[in-house]
């Protein structure tokens, strides 16, 4: 079942002739809440990062990536906001108001294989509440496109409610960019869920009144 992109670019321009003026550049917010999911059930909560076709250029994610050697290196050469070795991981976690800083500081953490239970060991306590558990990168992945995905990304996170907010866009972008963002978000949920389930969405700007919007 296919998203009804001309009523999210109407619903996305609403929200911005609604919303005040501000002094900083708003994101766009979609909210959706569900209906008939259990969340107290384990395998109805869930945390996933889905790529953005396209991602607003002044707010992509920040990626943190814990590699040695090579991969460090290639890590560094592909764009990461910040590479950590397995000695900058040792004396981060050393200090707890320092592991809490890196956990809140970046959005996507990726790590290479062999470091996976390392990082669960000294860091899990701070990244794992936060939903921010590295993915595992193995030496011979495309370091430059995992990272690229991971910028690109939006954290989807289903816990306590059955409700998801997310961020799918920016101000300073094209209507039409900002609707296809959304549509991927509702895609992503419309293969996870039934239409039935998608009992409301309400589009917003940061500081704005929220639109509700039919999608489907």
């Amino acid at each position: 079942m296919s998203v009804k992109i001309d009523r999210v670019i109407k619903a996305i321009e609403e929200a911005k002739s609604k919303a005040k003026p501000r002094r900083f550049v708003q994101s766009y917010e979609m909210v959706v809440k569900l209906r008939d999911i259990d969340v107290k059930q384990s395998e109805n909560r869930f945390v996933e990062l889905v790529v953005l076709p396209y991602p607003p250029p002044d707010k992509l994610s920040t990626v943190a990536v814990i590699a040695e050697g090579d991969l460090m290196l290639r890590a560094k050469e592909a764009g990461a906001d910040v590479v950590l070795s397995r000695a900058d991981l040792e004396k981060i976690a050393a200090s707890k108001k320092e592991a809490k800083k890196l956990a809140k500081k970046y959005d996507v953490f990726l790590a290479q294989a062999d470091l996976m239970p390392l990082v669960g060991r000294l860091l899990g306590r701070y990244l794992g509440p936060r939903a921010k558990m590295p993915q595992p990168i193995l030496p011979s992945a495309d370091l430059a496109a995992a990272i690229d995905r991971a910028k690109r990304s939006v954290r989807i996170k289903l816990r306590d409610q059955p409700q998801i907010a997310c961020k799918i866009g920016s101000e300073i972008q094209n209507p039409k960019e900002v609707a296809e963002n959304a549509a991927t978000v509702l895609s992503f949920l419309l293969n996870r869920f039934k239409p039935y389930n998608i009992e409301k969405v309400y589009l917003k700007l940061s500081m704005g009144p929220p639109v509700e919007v039919t999608v489907i």
